[in-house]
């Protein structure tokens, strides 16, 4: 299946575009699962979906954490999501040499924030012809990532878009600076706000990244009033049992209310 990225982050029905899915690949089940409830849900409302779950997680706290059911396992179930369900895949990858059998399998290849200023990572995801998402560290400010937009670019691949995810607000905290809103779509792509991982609470002591989800719903409606295009959210059936970022997903069955609300506050504020 080949997907057209451009028709999804610029739907003709003038609403945002959902990434969502899990943190990572837990099992085929239980990524099937997620990925048809999503896919149900954003049909029914009419959102654009790609469905997003990183084959391997490169960055925990702890050596302990879970990283991953194995990379060639997990793409394949990833592949499956894809032929069954015909979504487009987005997926993290780490290093330059992980780009080529990604793209693969997903038809967006993502930057983790940490990851946003390696030169060889960029390259090696634009040199693929891939769409590229990249998602703004949390040590840098809206303006710098136009940096790492122009790498892309400057890679012969002009399909980029960047993700706000928090900025680091002491040791163990982020916030979201909304005024950044304007200087991340000065790079002329789309700009998306993830929902989830911005309200993560790293570096705590027991090892494991906290979170607030309850505050899910407050930035994603800002989110969509300051005029993101698109929208990243986890989330997990029971987030409590989730593997990897549990702290701060969203449970499944809060998405569908949650985007009804959000469609409305788009409207409100789009609709001539």
């Amino acid at each position: 299946m080949t997907t057209d990225i451009n028709q999804i982050i610029e739907p003709a029905n003038g609403n945002f575009f959902l990434i969502a899915g899990p943190c990572v690949v837990e099992g085929e089940e239980i990524t099937l699962h997620i990925a048809r409830e999503i896919k149900a849900i954003c049909s029914e409302l009419e959102i654009p979906f790609l469905f997003k779950a990183s084959y391997r997680k490169a960055n925990r706290s702890s050596l302990h954490s879970f990283t991953g059911i194995g990379d060639q396992e997990a793409l394949a179930v990833l592949a499956k999501v894809k032929a069954e369900l015909h979504v487009p895949i987005v997926t993290d990858i780490h290093t330059a040499e992980e780009a080529s059998w990604a793209a693969e399998v997903a038809d967006v290849l993502q930057i983790p924030a940490f990851l946003c200023r390696q030169t060889d990572l960029l390259v090696a995801a634009a040199k693929t012809g891939r769409y590229i998402n990249i998602k703004k560290g949390q040590f840098l400010s809206p303006e710098a990532m136009r940096f790492a937009v122009e790498k892309v670019r400057d890679a012969g691949n002009a399909q980029v878009m960047v993700t706000e995810r928090g900025n680091s607000f002491g040791y163990q905290d982020l916030i979201v600076d909304f005024r950044g809103i304007k200087a991340l779509k000065e790079n002329r792509c789309p700009a998306v706000l993830d929902c989830t991982h911005s309200l993560q609470q790293p570096n705590q002591s027991a090892g494991v990244t906290g979170g607030r989800p309850d505050l899910i719903e407050t930035i994603a409606k800002a989110g969509v009033a300051v005029g993101f295009d698109g929208l990243f959210m986890e989330t997990h059936p029971h987030p409590a049992e989730a593997l990897s970022d549990g702290a701060n997903m969203l449970p499944l069955d809060q998405l569908k209310p949650l985007l009804q609300k959000l469609i409305k506050i788009r409207k409100a504020i789009y609709e001539k």
